[in-house]
């Protein structure tokens, strides 16, 4: 009884123990091994005094991050949770300089320990399971160098929690799942005046993409209550999906083999996002908006799951609607898709 009226020393919400050296809930307890294990270096667009509760705690990373540190949350404790044998119950919370912490939140401290770890080297991070798999289908994580994945890092954490989730038997898995004539709604080539040279290069980015039906299944039998977990899994597995395509598709662009693997990385890195999104908006637009719109609108979230959506959160999928159906009206042809994906990969 005593521990349910234990409340997160970081946001107020109900605690569920003692994580990382000091008593708090789930959600600061993720965020904060996020923040520390990606890297994350957040900036307040206000005083950096922002309020910390649970409605608000989504609004500024800064700030939540910034109050984790100065409540103790020992980021050391979070390496000792990864180690065999489970965690290190003595560690506590830890009380740091405000230099510390400021070095921290500018993220010099990582850099002195990503230089100190390039420099003497580190054996976890030369293991055989954290290698590059060897397969036509690397980890996404595995591709980026440390210092230029924070992002994509961001969505491996995330997409770490769900993908360990088994599929519930209602998900059908069929192979053909859709239907429609074509494989991609791009409307077919236009009858430019282009030299051959041009021609020739649009022709092989054409080549290089996939327009294959995405796998990730998504035909759910009627009557059946989505829950949030298996709509996160879901999402999880289609973000996954479409970020092995994106790499496949890099591959195979006639330049590839010009790139450095630093130019790689920080390009990939730089542009996963936009490239997941140009694809979602185009090429599989009538699975993400036609049959993944059916699999959301079986799932109801409770009252307590709305108070936990952030405004942010309704932002993104209502610019997510405004650009499908913008994108929608200008009828992009698939050399205008091509083109506009290559230089949104390399314009950075």
């Amino acid at each position: 009884d005593r521990a349910e009226q234990r409340t997160c020393l970081i946001c107020g919400d109900r605690a569920t123990g003692l994580h990382y050296g000091i008593i708090s809930c789930e959600g600061c307890k993720g965020f904060f091994k996020r923040s520390i294990c990606n890297k994350r270096v957040y900036r307040c667009s206000r005083d950096k005094n922002c309020v910390m509760s649970r409605k608000q705690r989504n609004r500024c990373q800064y700030c939540r991050l910034l109050k984790c540190l100065q409540m103790g949350m020992n980021r050391k404790a979070i390496r000792e949770d990864g180690m065999p044998g489970g965690r290190n119950k003595s560690i506590g919370p830890v009380q740091i300089s405000e230099e510390e912490i400021e070095r921290i939140m500018s993220g010099q401290e990582f850099e002195e320990e990503a230089n100190h770890w390039s420099n003497h080297g580190d054996s976890d991070h030369s293991s055989p399971g954290n290698r590059a798999s060897e397969s036509n289908q690397p980890s996404p994580g595995s591709t980026l160098s440390s210092s230029r994945s924070v992002e994509l890092n961001g969505f491996m954490a995330f997409r770490e929690q769900y993908m360990g989730m088994s599929v519930p038997p209602h998900y059908q898995y069929i192979p053909h799942l859709f239907s429609y004539s074509g494989h991609s709604p791009l409307l077919p080539p236009q009858a430019r005046s282009l030299d051959p040279q041009s021609y020739s290069l649009i022709h092989q980015l054409l080549s290089a993409e996939d327009l294959e039906p995405l796998g990730t299944p998504m035909l759910i039998e009627d009557g059946y209550a989505v829950t949030q977990a298996e709509l996160f899994a879901l999402l999880c597995r289609l973000a996954d999906e479409l970020l092995f395509r994106q790499i496949a598709w890099i591959k195979k662009l006639p330049f590839f083999c010009e790139l450095s693997i630093k130019d790689y990385t920080c390009l990939l890195s730089s542009t996963w996002q936009e490239l997941i999104l140009l694809s979602s908006l185009t090429v599989y637009s009538k699975q993400i908006f036609g049959e993944l719109a059916d699999v959301t609108a079986k799932y109801s979230p409770s009252d307590e799951e709305l108070h936990r959506f952030s405004d942010e959160g309704m932002e993104v999928i209502e610019r997510l609607i405004y650009l499908y159906h913008k994108f929608h009206q200008l009828k992009v042809s698939n050399e205008e898709y091509a083109c506009m994906k290559a230089i949104n990969f390399l314009n950075q």
